[in-house]
């Protein structure tokens, strides 16, 4: 057996909280390893509402700690990533028979000025029979309100994450399960066998950091073979994505006769995403599916509001994703908080530092304060330092996306705009890289469908870790929304065939 390879902090799952430690981490100069068991971001980090947000709703269960972090995390991933992160307005249409009037604008004041806002407009009151907004909404709801908050590409903020780890000198191994962990002589000995190619590596590492999201009482009884008190919850939250029926760039928030409230955003230029669903999940987190249920509770609540009725027949696709919250033993899946613990385990001078809970927004943060919780175990690693760092693409002067897109237009004047809009939200400054030198459409090799280039999907496999046609279809891109069935399986056909190309 080979010896084992000597690093700093070995971390567990390839999703955003994994993603975001391990580029933290090396960018304060430690060795780090991330392992993922599947690809990155093939669980809960591709299966979000995709917003970054402060969370409305918590305010309702006085998570204004929460909220309050959330909010200022907005401003700093708004300029960090304004590639993949962009403001949105929300419209609220008010519905008396739910909650009043007052309370609404209560939330949505305190949602205004809890976070310090900087960049994002502020909250209005909107007269639904008259502002343009109000068009598709039933004539019975006279009132509302609008408001802000970001959109996010999820995946590509983990992929994201763990280039800008990579490229501070962390080892990200995909398809690569942590086959075992074992405590010996106050450090870990980590091993991993890839799932692709059969590969075993072996690391002796100072501490390791489990991410795992829905899995990480897996990782801790099975993997680890360590015990913690705590645990999560799994919460099952199901999308659906269908023709866009309104007008405008602004998204939808409507409230349930439950108390849930529904998001109606804009996607992928002509589509609509609407979610979510929040449903107690005791199966396994692999097997997650939107079910017939959930599909009618989304359409009703739309229904509800909307002039035009949307059918089943009217969904395009749908995907679930099980939320790995921390129990804290709330009964309503809904009220279930979204903060984050850590538990640290350093039985045996070897940390183990378990991370229950989080979301999408505070990733960063939670990040930096795991590092923080470490500093006695690397006490020479460097300080925090992701708060003012653009994440790869995101490098634009002032954060500012329209100036950069102009300019983009302007260096490849060849290019389609829609092509050229593509390119510049997904990839930022770095779309030099995946057009490799092509002056014209001919040379970004075969197309497609859509906005599908051979050339990006080889930037994709060479640079993002993509080894199947899923990793690109599905979350590096979103290509999937936008080519036929046979269109998806010819490029599943030549990119396994250049695979085994190159291999």
């Amino acid at each position: 057996m080979n010896e084992p390879e000597p690093i700093d902090l070995f971390v567990i799952g390839g999703g955003i909280n994994g993603a975001g430690i391990a580029r933290d981490a090396a960018g304060r100069g430690l060795k780090v390893v991330l392992c993922e068991k599947d690809d990155l971001a093939e669980g809960t980090s591709s299966r979000s509402g995709k917003l970054v947000h402060g969370g409305l709703r918590y305010l309702e269960y006085y998570e204004f700690r929460l909220v309050r972090e959330a909010l200022i995390e907005r401003e700093v991933l708004l300029n960090a990533a304004p590639h993949i992160i962009w403001p949105m307005r929300f419209v609220l249409p008010h519905s008396p028979e739910d909650r009043p009037a007052w309370l609404v604008r209560l939330g949505l004041f305190l949602y205004d000025h809890l976070g310090g806002r900087k960049k994002l407009p502020g909250t209005r009151t909107l007269d639904l029979t008259r502002d343009p907004e109000g068009t598709p909404i039933l004539d019975q709801y006279a009132r509302g309100f609008e408001y802000s908050d970001c959109w996010v590409d999820d995946a590509r903020l983990v992929t994201l994450n763990a280039i800008g780890a990579a490229e501070k000198g962390a080892v990200v191994l995909t398809r690569s399960p942590a086959a075992s962990a074992r405590r010996e002589n106050g450090a870990w000995t980590v091993a991993t066998k890839s799932s692709v190619t059969g590969e075993t590596r072996t690391f002796r590492a100072k501490c390791v950091v489990n991410c795992a999201g829905p899995w990480v009482s897996d990782v801790i009884n099975r993997v680890a073979g360590s015990n913690s008190t705590r645990n999560v919850r799994l919460v099952k939250g199901s999308h659906i994505i269908v023709p866009k029926f309104w007008s405008g760039s602004n998204a939808y928030l409507v409230q349930n006769h439950d108390k849930r409230v529904i998001f109606i955003n804009p996607y992928e230029g002509d589509k609509a995403l609407i979610g979510t669903t929040d449903i107690a999940y005791e199966g396994r987190a692999e097997d997650v599916s939107a079910d017939e249920g959930e599909i009618d509770y989304l359409l009703k609540a739309v229904n509800r509001y909307f002039k035009e009725k949307l059918r089943r027949q009217d969904v395009l696709h749908s995907f679930s994703g099980v939320r790995p919250l921390f129990d804290d033993g709330k009964g309503n899946p809904s009220a279930v908080t979204r903060d984050y613990v850590f538990d640290l385990d350093e039985t045996g001078g070897a940390p183990l530092l378990n991370v229950f809970g989080g979301k999408i927004t505070t990733f960063r943060e939670l990040a930096e304060r795991g590092m923080q919780r470490l500093k006695h175990v690397f006490p020479s690693m460097g300080g925090d330092w992701t708060e003012k760092a653009p994440l790869p693409g995101g490098d634009m002067p002032n954060a500012d996306y329209e100036t950069f897109a102009n300019s983009l237009r302007d260096t490849y004047p060849w290019m389609p705009r829609k092509l050229v809009h593509h390119y510049g939200r997904l990839y930022g400054t770095r779309t030099k890289a995946v057009v490799a030198g092509a002056t014209s459409l001919e040379g970004l090799g075969s197309h497609f469908g859509g906005q599908f280039y051979e050339a990006e999907a080889r930037y994709l496999a060479a640079h993002e870790w993509a080894q199947t046609a899923d990793d690109i279809l599905y979350r590096r891109t979103k290509h999937y929304l936008h080519l036929t069935e046979a269109e998806r399986a010819a490029f599943a056909d030549w990119f396994n065939a250049a695979r085994l190309a190159a291999a």
